[in-house]
This record gives structure tokens, sequence and C-alpha cells, in this order.
């Protein structure tokens, strides 16, 4: 008996509007930018061949605005699921980056002890259970066709390692998830065969964001039987 074959590609959002740099996290408000838009834009054309059965994204407003013109273009209703949302983090509304003294503060020291878990927020492997749960809820709505779940950077990136097997703690700087992207899991009945990954948008990408990225050849990792 053949397997029945579905796709569902996890799309990160577009470039969100931001002018005060802060970690916005799970704060509601921030939106798509106007080059988010373009980003958005670009992924409905990209997946506008493609046997679309279902569009479900995390409820904050970036990720239902980048998935609002891919289930426009598929005559789709946009479904909503709580588990495609962003990880949490404590340092949500705050600047945090590299050279703006977070890490010199003492009052930020106690998030800081285990980036393993990690301290500072949604531990990998909760955010492991709630993205698997709504990466195979896609994969039933749209059985033997393909599905769109739009989420964030981290808790794709951490989804992605969890399937392919690597360690979930990892450097942020490595991770293979731009915005925009597609990580596509290719099931064979319920069981993830292969994982592919692609960036439609790389052309609208700020040149920061991609520097010292290498172009990606758009080619799926296949698994053993």
């Amino acid at each position: 008996m053949s397997s029945e074959t579905t796709v569902v590609h996890v799309v990160r959002h577009g470039e969100v509007h931001n002018p005060d740099g802060v970690l916005y996290g799970r704060r509601s408000g921030y939106h798509l930018s106007e080059l988010g838009r373009q980003m958005a834009d670009r992924v409905a054309e990209h997946l506008a061949g493609r046997d679309i059965a279902y569009v479900v994204s995390s409820p904050l407003e970036r990720a239902q605005e980048t998935a609002t013109p891919i289930a426009k273009a598929h005559g789709l209703d946009l479904a909503t699921d709580e588990r495609l949302i962003e990880a949490g983090n404590v340092f949500e509304g705050k600047t945090f980056g590299v050279g703006d003294g977070a890490l010199r503060r003492p009052s930020n020291w106690k998030h800081l002890t285990n980036p393993f878990q990690p301290s500072w927020g949604e531990p990998y492997i909760e955010q492991v259970v709630r993205m698997m749960s709504a990466l195979n809820a896609a994969r039933d709505a749209a059985r033997g066709h393909e599905a769109v779940a739009v989420s964030h950077q981290l808790p794709i990136w951490t989804l992605r390692s969890f399937v392919e097997r690597r360690r979930l703690w990892h450097d942020p700087r490595k991770r293979q998830c731009t915005l925009a992207s597609l990580t596509s899991f290719t099931f064979e009945g319920d069981k993830i065969v292969s994982v592919g990954y692609s960036e439609p948008a790389r052309d609208l990408v700020p040149a920061h964001l991609l520097a010292g990225a290498k172009p990606v050849k758009g080619k799926a990792k296949a698994f053993g039987a």
C-alpha cells in the first residue's frame, strides 16, 4: 500500500516595523514593515502554483499578515494556532543585543545562567512539543496535499533541529531561518521523510541579516527508513 504524501511549509514571517529595536517577542502591536509586506507577497507568489489546502498562523500580527496573502491566493480561510507562537522570553520589551550593555547589568545575570535550557525563556523541549503538535495538526488538515504554517524563527529552528536530530541549544547567529523563509517537512503517511529549506525573498532581506550566510541550494535532507 502506498503512503499518502503531505508537505507542510513552515514559514517565518517577514520583516517587522521595529524602529526602537526592542525584543518584541510575544507582544502585540508589532506589524510587518512595508518591506515585510513585500516579502509576504513574494512567498505567496512562490507558493501560488502549489497544492495548498490549508493555511494556519501564529496569532501574532506579523505572522497573520505574512499568512494572509498566501491564504488569499488559494481562496482559503486563515486558521490560527496558538502553538505556532513566538518563544517566550524574559527580555521582551527591552533592547538586548551585542554591544548594548545588557550582559553587564546585574539584574539580567540571574536569567543568563543556563544556555542549554535556556534560562532566559521558554525551554527548548517545550517549543518542540508544541511545534510538533502544530506541525502534525497542519499535516492532518491537508492530508495528501500541502499546508502552510506561519511561525517565528526560534520555534521553527528548534523544530527543525529536533527533527534532524541535532542538539537544541545553539548559536543564534547560525540559525538557517531567515525572514520569509520556508522550512518544508514532507510526510509519507505520518512519518517525516525529508526536510527542505528555501528563501524565495532572499533578495529582499537586508544585507546585514545575510552577512556570512551562503545562498541556499534548495535541496531537501532525506531520512532513512
